[in-house]
């Protein structure tokens, strides 16, 4: 039986990357976000271009009950999850602490902590009692050091660090292996979605600069899922050659 790989947050970005790079490598995935047409769409492609079986689920991970629902509703044949990718999170808005937007910190924090915990509650216990699995989690440089602007999304991101070393230690009893990637600079969506849609603001965060991009990441998350059973990989920061750390870029 080919291997199960359940990603958030799949319809764009590293999410899409990893889909496609799991899919590529024979993986069945199962693919989850919020917005239906999306995942019908990603579906379709991955099941056309790869030949594998894909299974996407629409809902919010920032809801508790729905993502319990989701999870719920899975077939048996597809219960089995052996790698869980928590990818789903965002960054909004780049103001001062002191002035930042109440929702864009809520959003934030329920996307990119809670969800996780979520998701790692309703998959995790499965791979313990079949003692096997893999979760992998998408952190950030920025959870290394805040930056001006930034204070919660780096809060958000190094909470993301915490509970995989923690739940990294929770598992060290067991076969199931914890990764945390923190990528840098990384041209998605991402920075579209920071600032509320206003793309040329976005676009100037990678200039000068030749960004990563979500193929890289999918690169690490794959090989880490791939190596050996007694190999593992704990934590990858992946920067930009000209980046040195979440705020130190050389740019032309």
């Amino acid at each position: 039986m080919k291997k199960i790989v359940l990603i958030t947050g799949a319809t764009s970005g590293i999410g899409a990357a990893c889909a496609r790079k799991f899919a590529g490598a024979g993986y069945r995935v199962i693919i989850t976000g919020r917005r239906a047409e999306l995942l019908t769409a990603m579906a379709e492609e991955l099941e056309k271009t790869f030949g594998i079986e894909v299974l996407p689920l629409c809902f919010d991970v920032r809801d508790r009950e729905a993502a319990r629902r989701a999870i719920d509703s899975l077939p048996a044949a597809w219960r089995d999850i052996d790698v869980l990718v928590n990818n789903a999170g965002l960054a909004l808005g780049l103001e001062s602490e002191y002035a930042g937007d109440f929702t864009d910190w809520e959003t934030m924090i329920d996307t990119n902590v809670k969800g996780l915990l979520y998701m790692t509650r309703l998959i995790v216990p499965g791979m313990v009692e079949r003692l096997k699995g893999h979760v992998i989690n998408i952190g950030s440089v920025a959870g290394d050091a805040a930056y001006a602007g930034g204070a919660v999304y780096c809060a958000t991101k190094a909470a993301v660090k915490a509970l995989s070393d923690g739940l990294r230690i929770d598992l060290a009893h067991t076969p199931v292996r914890v990764t945390t990637l923190k990528p840098g600079l990384v041209e998605t969506n991402f920075s579209n979605v920071r600032f509320h849609g206003d793309t040329q603001r976005a676009s100037n965060v990678y200039k000068g600069i030749e960004p990563l991009t979500g193929d890289d990441i999918a690169d690490v998350a794959l090989y880490a899922a791939q190596a050996p059973a007694h190999v593992q990989i704990a934590e990858v920061l992946i920067l930009a050659t000209h980046q040195a750390s979440g705020s130190v870029i050389c740019r032309e």
